[in-house]
């Protein structure tokens, strides 16, 4: 995405200062930055008040960022709403245009492949602006890292369809359906697995693709004894086993198998201590880190003890840092006091409480 320009606004009412680029390709990103944002903005900038970047040029057409802080409406007033203007007067076709709003920090909603999977709207002069009402609540804002020295900054990308973009679509990526579909329907299978009483069937080149522990225990001097026989699978559930196989095809994160709706949270942390377990086992590095990230969400009074055994058999620091982090807050610290869980803590694991003193300590 090619560079159009930054925008500040320093107070409420007061026109834009910055430099606007005109950019001639298709495609470019501009940065509007918001600052005074509670001494100014926030307090004098009524419901239905826009403060507007400079103009700036995309694709052969001028637009403008339009940011409502205390929103553009009366039901709207709790919520920042953003929207993309067509400044141009003489656009009586229609424009396709591509555009998306995120904070200059969020990386990952940012760039060509983002911006051009939205959903394209048709702008004009009978048209003119599109956007979000609720873009992003007042009170979240102010309790994000977006918000950094009483200012934050809005980047909007956008991409005005072509003529060859009108009539050629190219199509998502298919292949991780594809590959998933490969295992589900069992076809040119090679290798057998025994796990936990049943019998499940994979492709012993995608496992070794994937896996150096699978390579080496199927192509290595591991395999003598595997190729025409079953693979013994101990000390793993079938249903992990089988969640495992699912990331290797398609190297996402498999949706839990919950028997009990009731018991689901306690049912999705047992299953992903196994499932991080077995990831570590297989040396499926990706795996093992989001199942991470998804344990820290259940860190609690009665789990961190467990959790953070887990993270330290399996060399998870970062997952052992949130449980001391957890552990060092105050009003944590208190009930877990309360609940006697401390004292079993240090007796059946007390190297967590070292750890947490040199935690107080640093």
């Amino acid at each position: 995405m090619s560079f159009a320009g930054v925008s500040i606004t320093r107070y409420a009412g007061d026109t834009a200062t910055g430099h606007a680029v005109d950019v001639s390709t298709a495609s470019g990103y501009h940065l509007f930055v918001v600052t005074d944002y509670y001494l100014r903005t926030k307090a004098s900038v009524p419901p239905g008040k826009a403060i507007a970047s400079l103009p700036f040029t995309v694709g052969g057409r001028r637009w403008s960022i339009r940011c409502f802080p205390n929103g553009d409406t009366s039901e709207s007033s709790q919520y920042i709403s953003l929207y993309l203007h067509l400044v141009d007067k003489d656009v009586t076709e229609a424009v396709k245009v591509h555009y998306s709003f995120s904070f200059v920090d969020e990386v990952e909603n940012q760039g060509p492949a983002c911006v051009r999977a939205k959903k394209a709207h048709d702008f004009s002069s009978c048209h003119a602006t599109w956007g979000h009402k609720y873009f992003w609540k007042r009170d979240d804002l102010e309790k994000s890292s977006h918000l950094k020295g009483n200012c934050f900054t809005i980047r909007c990308d956008l991409a005005v369809a072509t003529t060859f973009d009108r009539f050629i679509t190219v199509p998502p990526s298919s292949i991780q359906r594809h590959i998933m579909n490969l295992l589900l329907s069992k076809e040119g299978t090679d290798v057998t697995f025994s796990v936990g009483g049943e019998t499940i069937v994979a492709h012993r080149c995608v496992l070794a693709a994937r896996s150096s522990v699978f390579k080496a225990e199927l192509f290595g001097p591991m395999m003598e004894g595997t190729v025409a026989s079953v693979i013994q699978i101990e000390d793993m559930e079938a249903r992990v086993f089988r969640a495992l196989l699912s990331f290797i095809y398609t190297d996402s994160l498999p949706d839990i198998e919950v028997d009990n709706v009731e018991e689901r949270e306690a049912q999705e942390l047992l299953w992903l201590q196994h499932l991080l377990a077995a990831a570590d086992r297989y040396d499926l590095q990706r795996l093992k880190v989001l199942c991470e990230e998804k344990l820290c969400k259940h860190i609690a009074v009665s789990s961190v003890r467990t959790i953070f055994i887990l993270a330290e058999r399996h060399s998870c620091g970062g997952l052992k840092e949130v449980c001391l982090e957890f552990l060092k807050t105050p009003s944590n610290l208190k009930e877990i006091t309360a609940a006697e869980v401390f004292d079993d803590i240090i007796s059946t694991c007390p190297y967590l409480l070292k750890e947490l003193i040199a935690k107080f300590a640093s």
